[in-house]
């Protein structure tokens, strides 16, 4: 039996292929100094940062 299932926590790789956008400005983004914040918070997962997909999905929406 196999299941067919959507990751819902994505890293910073898939999030930025997701908006079309570099990893590197998601990592400058999320920084503690960086000056204007990613728009979308991340989940910090045993020291790995991952976004939900939901969230991601939301912020494309209101764009």
């Amino acid at each position: 039996m196999e299941e067919t299932y959507l990751k819902r926590l994505l890293t910073v790789e898939e999030t930025a292929e997701r908006l079309g956008i570099s990893p590197r400005t998601i990592y400058n983004k999320i920084g503690r100094k960086a000056k204007k914040k990613f728009p979308i918070k991340p989940k910090r997962v045993c020291g790995s940062v991952r976004f939900d997909i939901r969230d991601i999905d939301a912020y494309i929406e209101a764009l």
